[in-house]
């Protein structure tokens, strides 16, 4: 079973939309593994968003995510990060398709809703940053998803 890190960001939060999309992942057979709800301190924003330094955007980045609360998430399931990254739906949430979580809730691509790993690299770089600790546990419904 492949692993995903998911943060629900302080737009989303502020909004309060994290059950709607906690639900999205849960209702598609997704295991949850690790969830924290927290502030994101500056030098876990800078190590997160590090392949971004020197850019234009990187500073934005930075304030943007460590403006409110979030909520940190470590999914599993086959194919996990493809699965996870459909769901979420194009970075530039104003071009993300309908029935998509950026394209049903998001508007900008400043302030777009959820971030998805995007590889099993970027995966152990990022939950690393969030959790020491991954809940090793079978679902019930396992055999039916």
């Amino acid at each position: 079973m492949e692993r995903t890190f998911v943060m629900i960001k302080p737009d989303a939060v502020q909004r309060g939309l994290i059950g709607q999309i906690i639900s999205r992942f849960e209702a598609k057979g997704l295991t949850l593994r690790s969830l924290k709800f927290l502030s994101v301190p500056r030098r876990v924003a800078e190590e997160l968003y590090n392949i971004h330094k020197g850019k234009p955007f990187y500073e934005k980045l930075v304030s943007y995510i460590t403006s409110g609360p979030v909520v940190a998430m470590i999914w599993e399931g086959p194919n996990v990060i493809s699965v996870v990254r459909l769901m979420v739906g194009n970075t530039k949430s104003n071009e993300a398709l309908p029935g998509t979580i950026r394209g049903d809730y998001g508007l900008t691509i400043d302030n777009n809703i959820i971030h998805a790993s995007d590889s099993p690299g970027t995966f152990t770089h990022e939950s690393s940053q969030f959790f020491d600790q991954i809940v090793e546990w079978t679902p019930i419904s396992r055999p039916w998803t």
